[in-house]
């Protein structure tokens, strides 16, 4: 699986000159958002506690008060719910089975809570800590670390652009969605029978009058796969195929980075989700 699709390269922790030591590691388990499980290339493992960054729960209850501007509401909570299942699709998405680099800041504790590794996670020459903010998948956690500054200003810029979590300061009751109407979202057919990784595909069209804004959708099948739309808006009219192997987004062609054939050629269903977790389009076959 590629994990550099629609990655952002935010600043590099490898200049930074509180950075201490780092490790390359395998990660073997995406536990949510924030949580990872890895592999040492000894064979040990660890559980890492993504450095200066907090996505919302998966596994208790959200807590609306620690993102600003969230109204503690039954919308707001199921917002933020859906929020943190999207943060944990897309960490899984990018950081599954993936080999990256573990760095430690010297101004932080090298464990926290639980006895867990707090390090930034290095990938492809990403700091996916801080991707993670600004998508506005995550928010800053009030913490020292040395990147903190970097950090609260993508915070900021997530927060005006209402991505992701911060979307759900003003969460919609009906379907979560915004930036077009997402009801218009159709998933065509999904060719599963496919001669190649990458012909293996699903066709996805915006039958409406006006743009979507598709980021932080995902495109997900039964066995839990996804691909999660990063910074992409579907025009009007217009269709998007979904491949499930890798390649160079554009704007006709996403990629899902998985190495092997995903949907099943005896039946399957494809679903399509906001950002706050909300179906909006499906197709069974």
């Amino acid at each position: 699986m590629t994990a550099s699709a629609g990655a952002v390269t935010g600043p590099s922790v490898e200049t930074t000159t509180s950075i201490s030591e780092s490790t390359t590691v395998t990660v073997t388990n995406v536990v949510d958002g924030d949580t990872i499980d890895i592999e040492y290339q000894n064979g040990s493992s660890d559980t890492v506690r993504l450095l200066g960054v907090d996505t919302p729960e998966t596994y208790g209850s959200v807590s609306p008060g620690e993102f600003e501007g969230v109204p503690d509401t039954q919308a707001g909570r199921e917002c933020l719910q859906a929020a943190g299942e999207n943060a944990s699709a897309y960490a899984t998405d990018q950081l599954a089975d993936q080999t990256v680099t573990l760095q430690f800041d010297s101004q932080a504790d090298r464990r926290g809570d639980y006895g867990r590794l707090l390090a930034y996670v290095q990938v492809d020459g990403s700091n996916f800590n801080y991707d993670l903010v600004e998508r506005g998948h995550a928010r800053v956690y009030d913490s020292t670390f040395s990147q903190s500054d970097s950090f609260y200003s993508a915070e900021s810029a997530a927060q005006s652009a209402e991505r992701n979590v911060w979307s759900c300061r003003t969460p919609n009751d009906d379907d979560g969605s915004s930036g077009g109407d997402a009801s218009a979202l159709t998933i065509d057919w999904v060719n599963a029978e496919a001669s190649s990784l990458n012909d293996e595909r699903v066709k996805i069209t915006n039958t409406g009058s006006s743009s979507i804004d598709l980021d932080g959708f995902t495109l997900s099948d039964e066995a839990g796969h996804s691909h999660t739309f990063a910074e992409f808006t579907l025009g009007a009219g217009d269709s998007v195929y979904v491949h499930t192997g890798s390649g160079t987004n554009d704007a006709d062609d996403r990629y899902m980075g998985y190495g092997a054939e995903i949907w099943n050629d005896d039946g399957d269903t494809a679903t399509v989700q906001t950002a706050a977790g909300t179906t909006v389009a499906q197709l069974a076959y």
